[in-house]
């Protein structure tokens, strides 16, 4: 299930209307993933350096980084102060990054301040909605990896180094998790799984997942398929 993450303020909402886009934003983490809504919003304030309908539609991953390399040229043309890791949490559809990125540019545009945004830390893991779960319904360290690693992630950057490093990451999120979890509720009877032998199984299957999945890249066969049965 995916994270839940805060909607939109209500403000950037109203402005969001106000702007009489193309398509009216419903889900923001689809919506604006492919950058096409951004420039949109973009031409309504630069209207003669940037024209409506500037980036196309599509929502395939050379589609999606060919809009935005569009945006990143002219956000540093513009000095607009964007973050690299919110336009790739946005790409990615990861849990906030698209909220996150239409409130810093609204923020940009219109010089107003949100409250909810000072001094928040980048987190565009699925942690925040993990914590609101029971014990018992919470990501295992598989099944973490697999909702905080986006396949398009993989499909830009395929080195198998570099996954592990995300993956390691991921991995020492969820055995704080672990750990605060035993904390407020210590086993009563079983052996528990060491951090030791979880992280060996945990990384074991990282490896065989991105071995299947470069298989694929080479057959031309699906990637979606190689996943599940890893």
């Amino acid at each position: 299930m995916a994270a839940r993450q805060p909607g939109l303020p209500r403000a950037v909402l109203r402005w969001l209307q106000s702007l009489d886009l193309p398509a009216c934003p419903r889900h923001c983490r689809r919506d604006f993933s492919n950058g096409y809504l951004v420039a949109e919003i973009l031409a309504r304030y630069f209207p003669a350096e940037i024209r409506s309908r500037a980036c196309g539609t599509g929502s395939s991953l050379p589609a999606k980084l060919s809009n935005w390399a569009r945006l990143r040229r002219f956000f540093a043309k513009h000095n607009l102060s964007v973050a690299q890791e919110l336009i790739e949490g946005t790409i990615h559809c990861k849990p906030g990054a698209a909220e996150r990125l239409v409130q810093d540019i609204y923020s940009l545009l219109t010089n107003r301040c949100i409250k909810s945004l000072q001094d928040s830390e980048i987190d565009f893991t699925d942690s925040c909605y993990q914590t609101q779960l029971p014990m018992v319904a919470r990501s295992t360290a598989s099944k973490a990896i697999k909702n905080n690693i986006r396949l398009t992630e993989i499909m830009m950057e395929p080195s198998v180094t570099i996954n592990r490093q995300k993956a390691n990451a991921i991995i020492n999120m969820h055995m704080r998790m672990r750990m605060q979890e035993r904390e407020e509720d210590p086993p009563k009877t079983g052996s528990i799984l060491t951090v030791k032998l979880l992280r060996h199984r945990v990384e074991k299957w990282m490896t065989r997942w991105m071995e299947n999945w470069l298989e694929c890249q080479i057959q031309g066969t699906s990637c979606r398929q190689s996943l599940d049965e890893v």
